[in-house]
């Protein structure tokens, strides 16, 4: 095989993209991963719900996979994909130190957040602005909690939160008008209702302290909730032709994705998809179980292909 010519690119350095890495390496095949080094979870204090590894920097995780990917012969490389197109052999991928050239390729890039465009919050995303229960709920617990109402979701997101803390607000922001069955709801549960849209988060000595309403009233608070809509966008899925479809949650719209089948398959030959980039609502453990589903699936493949070309081999003996 070539130089820049391996059996599997992995596009994405998160736990998807190594978890996929890494069976394909104990599956003894050749394998880069290009990581671009921009992880959704980075601010993140810790990863959770990840058996044994719950509370590890999302930093850690990513350095104790990487060395696991390369213990299993494979390579990981800090380089951004920007495009890629189908040659006869399978992919060549166009990044910012070259084209790597690979029988299979998968993507594993994840989401963005669209957070709300409110002063002070996006610099808290992560840390005392968070978005998840089963994220982050446990470390928020019983703290004075706020909910920013910006979609039809956000108040499925106060219904939820407060199972962590009986200290809840619910902005409604900018927000559409609560259902009079989930208003009562929250009422009925000791969540109070304050209407009025949010100027900005107010912090002290960088922490959360609050946000600061439009009429300028300040309520106290420790720690933010929001639902934000979450898009994908992948250059090199674009450049394949692979298209995006909307993720619809209990009826409401949340964001898109690329959609993908079993182990990852897709509409494309040769291409698989892991992760937050076809499953939004993928935590770091489905994620790397996905990766190791989509790394299986690619093997066998290989396997197949494999298999193919040598029964034809042996019939012309």
């Amino acid at each position: 095989m070539n130089a820049n010519s391996y059996d599997v690119v992995v596009v994405g350095g998160g736990a998807a993209g190594l978890s996929a890495a890494v069976a394909l390496g104990r599956a003894r095949r050749t394998v880069l991963v290009l990581d671009a080094g921009k992880p959704r979870n980075a601010p993140a204090h810790g990863v959770h719900n990840f058996l044994t590894r719950d509370g590890l920097a999302p930093a850690d995780l990513q350095r104790l996979g990487a060395q696991e990917v390369v213990r299993y012969g494979g390579q990981v490389l800090r380089a951004s994909a920007h495009g890629a197109t189908r040659t006869e052999e399978g992919f060549t991928v166009q990044t910012d130190l070259g084209e790597f050239r690979s029988r299979r390729l998968v993507v594993a890039t994840g989401l963005v957040d669209e957070l709300p465009a409110v002063p002070g919050l996006a610099e808290r995303w992560g840390r005392d602005v968070v978005h998840c229960p089963y994220c982050h709920g446990f470390e928020v617990a019983d703290q004075a909690i706020g909910v920013v109402g910006a979609n039809p979701l956000s108040s499925h997101g106060a219904w939820l939160f407060r199972q962590w803390s009986a200290d809840l607000v619910y902005f409604t922001h900018t927000g559409p008008q609560l259902p009079a069955e989930r208003r009562e709801e929250l009422l009925a549960r000791g969540v109070r209702i304050v209407d009025g849209e949010i100027a900005e988060v107010v912090t002290k000595d960088d922490v959360l302290t609050g946000v600061r309403l439009a009429d300028g009233t300040v309520v106290d608070r420790q720690a933010l909730v929001v639902s934000a809509p979450v898009r994908v966008s992948s250059p090199v899925l674009d450049a394949l032709g692979l298209a995006k479809e909307p993720v619809v949650l209990l009826g409401t719209e949340i964001g898109d994705r690329y959609p993908s089948g079993p182990g990852g398959t897709t509409s494309v030959p040769g291409l698989h998809l892991a992760g937050n980039v076809t499953d939004p609502q993928a935590q770091v453990v489905t994620a790397a179980g996905a990766g190791l589903m989509a790394g299986a699936a690619v093997n066998a493949d290989l396997i197949a292909a494999e298999t193919a070309a040598a029964v034809q081999a042996f019939r012309r003996r």
